[in-house]
């Protein structure tokens, strides 16, 4: 009954590495944060995913992910200390 879908599910992921599916995690986060209008939420968002990226192991992603990583670790806190309250 359910072989079917996961079939085509997995068919389709395995098209694409764990660095490109947090990437879009992170994409589909940040965008769902922007109604709340709320730059510390955006900056912990970006943090939280900086890490994500940065504690993955190599063998799951390339290695332009994890200086994504390190570039959102050192943004997301200042989105963090530059929001109003």
């Amino acid at each position: 009954m359910f072989a079917l879908p996961l079939q085509v599910i997995d068919n389709f992921i395995l098209n694409y590495n764990t660095g490109q599916a947090i990437l879009f995690l992170f994409i589909l986060s940040t965008l769902a944060a922007l109604p709340l209008k709320s730059q510390k939420v955006l900056g912990l968002n970006t943090v939280v995913f900086g890490l994500l990226f940065i504690l993955t192991p190599d063998s799951l992603e390339p290695i332009h992910f994890k200086f994504l990583g390190i570039a959102l670790v050192f943004i997301g806190p200042m989105l963090v200390v530059t929001a109003k309250r």
